[in-house]
């Protein structure tokens, strides 16, 4: 190589002319052995060798010492900046566990009966499927609180501080809603032809105020929360708003068929063979009829299974300081909600059913996850679930012994 090529080369990479010197004969010498060219003075291996760590000695700690990382650094003996990055490499992973409810053999008993009979019966001895779904009315009630006990928020580093106050943090104002929600219905071309809310209704009265405050003068109604929630107001909210709203949203079409409200066994519910209920649901020529899912069992109602979430998280998005905010932003967010999304929760329900066979009627098991988006997208996402037909088989010998 001539000294003007090297110095060119030199001036290009910024470097001096012994190192192109260098590396050139390197390439030369590795070019003439017949070996790979690494030019590299770089050696393998180099550097502060890791710590190795026997993650296997996590078993051994006991769960209620391992819910941060300060813990979990403290018990193995590692440090935090290590946790960190096995973290990132999936070595050890975040789980955020909840209580569910607890079940006795009569309960798991009374959801393997509620999930067979949730298959079409048609089906059910050659390839099991799901039901539609179509003639059912979930109803639940829920509470909206005014606002968190604590929120996160992202500032800048001189922004201030949020100040948030309220007389008693135990006892945040919140408001009680009624929720009957059915499912979506589609023409040919995926258009919705029925969205499935029939409406969510607050539990509130409106009563005049006793004295005159800045606010308002004396005699002004104002919207009061109920908060002793009874059989009697249920009742009357069901007889008196829920039947009315779905006789007045219900497809003409299907009005002749029966239909089913799906209620859980809270205490303030009604029988199904109430009286006042029964006679309210024989009028207009509808046949509506009151089913109770089993105890315990808030995953199999899809209100409890993803809708309220859905709704608790944009409802603390908007800033709401009275009553009347939350009634209003809780009603808004309801007519606002997708019916796409409603239909994947009816989806999640097949699917969670499945899982509640697969336990043996028990609640220890994992949300499965379809990918439903991309289902969607491609026209493949199921309006009914198969079923494994060996495994409704076993389901069905469970149930009998």
């Amino acid at each position: 190589m001539t000294r003007e090529i090297v110095e060119e080369i030199a001036a290009s990479f910024s470097v001096s002319a012994r190192t192109v010197r260098r590396i050139w004969q390197c390439a030369r010498q590795c070019f003439l052995q017949g070996a790979d060219i690494d030019v590299s003075k770089k050696r393998s291996r180099c550097g502060r060798k890791r710590v190795q760590v026997d993650l296997s000695l996590l078993h051994d700690i006991p769960l209620s010492k391992r819910t941060t990382l300060d813990d979990l650094s403290r018990h193995l003996k590692v440090s935090k900046p290590t946790l960190c990055r096995f973290k990132k490499k999936g070595l050890i992973r975040r789980h955020s566990n909840s209580i569910k409810p607890h079940l006795t053999e009569q309960n798991m008993k009374e959801r393997l009966r509620w999930c067979i009979s949730m298959l079409d019966p048609r089906s059910i001895d050659i390839d099991p499927i799901f039901k539609d779904f179509f003639n059912i009315v979930f109803i639940d009630e829920k509470w909206f609180y005014l606002m968190r006990r604590t929120g996160t928020y992202y500032l800048l580093p001189d922004e201030e501080e949020p100040y948030r106050t309220c007389k008693n943090k135990n006892f945040i104002r919140k408001v009680m809603f009624l929720f009957a929600l059915a499912r979506p219905r589609m023409d040919n071309e995926g258009n919705f032809t029925f969205d499935g809310k029939i409406e969510c209704f607050p539990l509130v009265t409106h009563e005049p105020a006793k004295r005159t405050s800045k606010n308002r003068v004396a005699g002004t109604l104002e919207m009061k929360p109920i908060t002793s929630v009874t059989k009697e107001v249920m009742r009357a909210f069901i007889i008196q708003k829920v039947i009315p709203a779905i006789r007045a949203k219900w497809p003409t079409e299907n009005a002749r068929e029966p239909i089913y409200i799906q209620q859980d066994n809270a205490r303030p519910h009604i029988e199904p063979s109430d009286p006042l209920f029964r006679e309210a649901t024989q009028q207009d020529g509808f046949n509506i009829q009151l089913i109770c899912q089993p105890p315990n069992s808030p995953d199999l109602n899809i209100l409890d299974l993803g809708f309220f979430a859905s709704i608790q998280s944009i409802q603390f998005k908007n800033a709401t300081r009275t009553v009347v905010d939350i009634v209003n932003v809780v009603q808004r967010e309801f007519d606002n909600y997708s019916p796409v999304l409603s239909n994947r929760i009816f989806v999640t329900l097949q699917t969670v059913m499945i899982e509640v066979m697969k336990a043996r009627g028990g609640n220890n098991y994992k949300t499965p996850h379809i990918n439903k988006p991309s289902l969607e997208k491609e026209g493949k996402l199921p309006l009914q679930m198969k079923c494994d037909a060996n495994l409704v088989q076993e389901v069905c010998m469970q149930i009998e012994e």
